[in-house]
């Protein structure tokens, strides 16, 4: 994991590349659950076409919404990106980040669906979900994708590929919280490059 410090803007941001973990075993300081029920298995993978070789973090089991919560992360205002590859899901090929995690049932989350084709941002209240904007677009399986959130107040700007879908406004949830990654059911999607920062 890379660190930087600048002082005058006093941003702290975060890499991890998982490329010092251990192949099949889980992420060191990572809490892997789920949101509802279900089974998720995460564990890195060797991927020599990953984005940064050789690891990726892989979810491939089935759960509701399975869950890989970065337990070091407290953000309030920031932003968080991931590069995520959907493989297969016969009910959903999804990849998406998390953000202002208070626990497995309280965060905010936004994914992309290569089956539905769409990118939307919704928010995790007592494990129910509530979407609160989208965008529909292609989503690719099989192909590495970038999808980041930069979040200040009640104000997120969701961006898919290195382009800006859209903002959206929502008050659900003011304070600071864990960041980490989210599939649904049983998309089965490899991840690589988290990163985070706080202002």
């Amino acid at each position: 994991m890379l660190m930087l410090f600048c002082g005058s803007t006093s941003l702290v941001a975060a890499n991890v590349n998982f490329d010092d973990g251990k192949a099949g075993a889980g992420p060191n300081g990572w809490t892997l659950t789920k949101t509802g029920k279900g089974e998720p298995k995460w564990s890195i993978e060797k991927d020599d076409a990953a984005p940064s070789k050789p690891n990726v973090l892989k979810q491939s089991g089935q759960g509701t919404y399975p869950l890989a919560i970065k337990e070091d992360a407290n953000l309030k205002d920031g932003f968080v990106e991931v590069k995520f590859k959907p493989l297969s899901g016969e009910e959903d090929q999804a990849g998406g980040i998390i953000w202002r995690c208070k626990d497995a049932d309280n965060y905010y989350i936004c994914r992309a669906n290569a089956l539905e084709n769409n990118v939307r941002i919704y928010h995790f209240v007592s494990g129910k979900r509530t979407q609160f904007k989208g965008a529909n677009l292609p989503v690719s399986a099989n192909q590495w994708h970038t999808l980041r959130v930069n979040f200040a107040g009640n104000r997120f700007v969701v961006i898919f590929d290195g382009k800006e879908l859209f903002t959206a406004e929502d008050e659900t949830i003011s304070t600071a919280g864990k960041v980490g990654l989210w599939t649904k059911a049983d998309s089965v999607t490899l991840f690589d490059d988290f990163s985070y920062g706080e202002k």
